[in-house]
Parts: structure tokens; sequence; C-alpha cells
């Protein structure tokens, strides 16, 4: 598979789009990316597994990180992409059109042009996004690769519908688990239904009223959702196990540890296990250099309920700033589609930027 970084973001969001990546499978996209941007002489290009590292080295008074990762959730029957009108609007309709490959594309186009640009950039293209923490492309190059992050500020191509959104949630996922006594379910009263036992977990949570938290001029929504159940032996057994997977999104200003100790709370008189958490990210508005990019772009800063990989960022003290194409309403959505002007003001608004500082 060859990728032609000269063709339009638009056609570049196609090509990469239909080259199928889901997380855990992104080899064969990361070989062509890789392959594509290892022509161009003004690029040092760096590769660690699956991910694929591009930077100038100009000797530019400032750097910026620019990142996007490469993999998507599951596809379901929405690859190949097409082109489709939503209310007479042209659209790329397909797996990873939102999340996050138009970024991608944008990214990957610019990095292969912008030879002279006014900073220098480290361009990130990385696997695994999608699933556990101790899986990301991203935290797994910066074990082993610290000095590529040193930068003044950092993008990700995130989908925001071409406006910034500063930082992002925190996430935490939990285990909530009950356990019974096996029986025939002719004679049910002989055990203890552990599935019935998850009811008040289920119903602690269909309570659950999202919280908005101000975070630097910026409202965060959190949110505590029920993802996945598991539980039962057979058709004619009362289950003795159950297992309520809980997923919680939480404001910036809060930390893992203060996350947890609100699942906990919310769930007392239950077994709860931490499986897996990522601290959100503040805004990080206030620096000069993220404050010079609001204004050329011409974006209203907006919050990120998802998390992202700005955390990253934010926990080595870079700013760091969502800014790509795309609904994030969108994103995993077997409707994923993308406004094809959306991709290519994003392209503008980076090139203007990267260009002119």
């Amino acid at each position: 598979m060859v990728l032609d970084l000269t063709a339009s973001s638009v056609d570049l969001t196609r090509a990469i789009c239909d080259i199928p990546s889901v997380s855990g499978d992104e080899q064969t996209l990361a070989d062509a990316i890789e392959e594509a941007i290892s022509a161009y002489p003004h690029l040092e290009v760096i590769r660690h597994g699956n991910t694929i590292v591009a930077r100038t080295n100009l000797g530019r008074a400032q750097r910026v990180a620019i990142a996007g990762h490469i993999d998507t959730v599951p596809i379901n029957g929405n690859v190949p992409t097409r082109d489709v009108e939503i209310d007479g609007v042209p659209h790329l309709w397909g797996r990873g059109t939102v999340d996050m490959k138009s970024g991608t594309a944008v990214q990957l186009k610019l990095a292969a042009e912008l030879a002279e640009p006014s900073v220098d950039i480290t361009w990130m293209w990385y696997d695994n996004e999608e699933v556990e923490a101790s899986k990301n492309g991203l935290a797994l190059l910066a074990a082993v690769r610290p000095d590529l992050f040193q930068a003044d500020f950092a993008i990700l191509g995130e989908p925001s519908n071409g406006q910034v959104e500063g930082g992002c949630n925190g996430t935490m996922r939990a285990i909530v688990r009950t356990t019974g006594v096996r029986a025939h379910a002719a004679r049910a009263w002989i055990g203890e239904n552990a599935i019935h036992r998850a009811a008040p977990i289920l119903a602690r949570l269909a309570e659950y009223r999202a919280r908005e938290v101000p975070v630097e001029g910026l409202l965060y929504r959190e949110s505590m959702s029920a993802v996945r159940i598991t539980g039962g032996v057979a058709g004619n057994v009362i289950p003795d196990a159950c297992e309520v997977e809980v997923n919680y999104r939480f404001a910036p200003s809060k930390s893992a540890a203060d996350a947890e100790a609100h699942i906990r709370n919310l769930l007392a008189g239950f077994d709860v296990e931490i499986t897996d958490a990522a601290e959100g990210a503040r805004p990080g508005l206030d620096a000069p250099i993220a404050q010079e990019f609001v204004a050329a772009v011409g974006a209203e800063p907006r919050p990120k309920y998802g998390w992202t990989d700005v955390a990253r960022f934010s926990a080595l003290g870079i700013p760091a700033v969502n800014y790509g194409p795309g609904d994030p309403h969108l994103a995993h959505h077997d409707e994923e589609r993308v406004p094809l002007a959306q991709i290519d003001a994003v392209e503008r608004g980076l090139r203007a930027w990267l260009s002119s500082r």
C-alpha cells in the first residue's frame, strides 16, 4: 500500500481510512506511513513498534509536537469509505473519518509539505490509542525516548469540529463484582442469583447525574456509566458470579485518586476493582503560545469531554490542545462521517499558523 502525500487532505483521509487499522492491527498502515514520510529529506524519521515520529531540526526558537493516532475502534460495515451528502453538505463516511484519520491525514500532508516551518515540529503517529493505557503507543514511546517529547506546545488532531478543545476529562474503568450460589434453575430458591444482586449497582448508575465542573474558564461534564455486564453459567443454572464494568469520565481538576474515591463511595458495599486509569489534562490555554494558536486559527475554546493524549503532554508540563476535523459526537458511531470542508479548514488553519509565526 502506497500513500501519496501530495494528494489533497480529503483524498489522503480516504486512502488511510480504507486501510483497516483496528487497535492491535495497525502495522499495514504504520508501514505505509513510514515509507511515505521517509521520502522527505527535511524530516528525521524514527519508528518504535507501530509508532512513527518525523521531526524537523531547524534550530527554531520553539518546538511544537503534533500527534495523531492511527488506530480505530472495530469496523462494523463502514469500510471502505464513501462520499455522501447530508443536508446538501458533502461528507466522507466511514470508520475513522472522524476519530481520527482525517486529522492524521492533515498532519501527514503538512509534514511532507512544510520543509521550512516557523517552529520546529515533532510529528507523531501512534498506535493503540483506543484501548487500555498500557498498550498506548505514545506512552510506550515516552518510556524509551522521553527526549522526543520535548516541546513548548502540543496539538492532538482529535475531532473537535474544527474548534480548539482544551485539556480533557480523565477516564477510569472499574469492575464491580457480585457473588451468589449456583443451583438448578428449576429450584432457584436453593441458590443465590449473582446477576440479580447486581440490580442495585445498575440502579445507582442509572440514577447518577452528570456533574458540570468549571476548570480554568471551561465547563467540563462528567459521566459514570455501565459499559459491560457479564455473568451466567448455562440456561438452566442460577449464576454464582456477575461483573459490571463501569467507566467514569472525570473533570481534569480531579486526580485519579479522587476519581477512585468517588467510584468507591457511589458503589459502597460492593467489591470494586480499578482496572484502568488515565488522568485528565487542564486546559493549558493560559500559555502565550496556546493563545497565539487559538487566535491564529480563529477558533472558540471548548472543553474536551473524552480522554485524549493531551494528558500525556500536560503531565510533562507542556500545554496541549485538541484540534481536528469531525464531530466528536460521531466518534465510534456506525454513521461516522466528516464534512469535507472541515478537513480543508483544519489544514488551512494549521498551515497558516505553522508557516507565519
